[in-house]
């Protein structure tokens, strides 16, 4: 696969591509079942907890898409959410938003069912 000449790095484009599968997408260490990190944990913790059904993205097992997303999105950690393609934050911004009870209000707003009564 050839880099284009255009501005933008090629893994963009599959990264788009990622972000259409599903309305809710972590890009995460690990899979959601086994997390390679706890700050990866705690979303997938969060999530789970609200009932949300989501997408996951494991960048360890591509250095292309481990670095591409730090860039796509213009922030430095992983892991990072998206809702409907945009990117939301970091695992820092995901557990404030839950604690501030704005995460699940967030998720309405964009359409987004929660399964979870809690």
């Amino acid at each position: 696969m050839t880099e284009t000449t255009a501005t933008e790095p090629a893994i963009f484009s599959e990264i788009r591509e990622a972000l259409k599968e599903h309305d809710v997408m972590l890009f995460m260490k690990g899979t959601p079942v086994f997390p390679q990190c706890g700050f990866s944990s705690q979303v997938v913790q969060i999530l789970s907890y609200l009932g949300v059904q989501f997408g996951s993205v494991n960048v360890l097992e591509s250095d292309e898409i481990r670095h591409g997303i730090k860039d796509f999105s213009d922030w430095p950690t992983i892991p990072q959410l998206y809702v409907k393609g945009e990117f939301v934050g970091g695992c820092d911004i995901v557990r404030e938003m839950f604690e501030e009870g704005e995460l699940r209000d967030f998720l309405a707003e964009k359409g987004i069912e929660l399964e979870s009564a809690a």
